[in-house]
């Protein structure tokens, strides 16, 4: 099982081959994941930074079902735990940590300060390439 934040999310739905890149069958986010991705795309969108028809086509790879919302009746309590741990004053980068942690598995992401915190608190990260 793989949890995947919103930097990998979009950067997989921009691509012609989209979530393909992501060749695992058990792909994961919390709930956080998918608001966050819509508006980092509609943020880019709006900027001019991206197509329309990039926009619309990275819109429809991010609704789809490839990606499974994954809950936990602790995922609040946890990221809370780990922000911190962190010394974060939000909670929400903490929620993909807490996931992958009380899934006992490893987190997907681009983002350095996550990696780094993933690190540091013992969570498995990847970064793809």
């Amino acid at each position: 099982m793989l949890v995947l934040d919103a930097s990998v999310l979009l950067t997989a739905a921009a691509t012609e081959t989209g979530l393909a890149l992501l060749d695992d069958d058990n792909l994961v986010g919390p709930p956080l994941l998918w608001p966050e991705a819509r508006s980092a795309l509609h943020v880019s969108l709006w900027r001019g930074l991206i197509s329309q028809e990039l926009a619309e086509h990275a819109l429809s790879l991010i609704q789809s079902k490839r990606v499974r919302e994954r809950r936990h009746r602790q995922l609040g309590a946890e990221a809370w735990r780990i922000a911190d741990e962190l010394g974060w004053a939000k909670t929400y980068d903490a929620e993909y940590l807490a996931l992958a942690r009380l899934l006992n598995c490893t987190l997907a992401t681009f983002d350095l300060r996550l990696q780094q915190a993933g690190t540091r608190i013992g969570i498995r990260v990847l970064s793809p390439d």
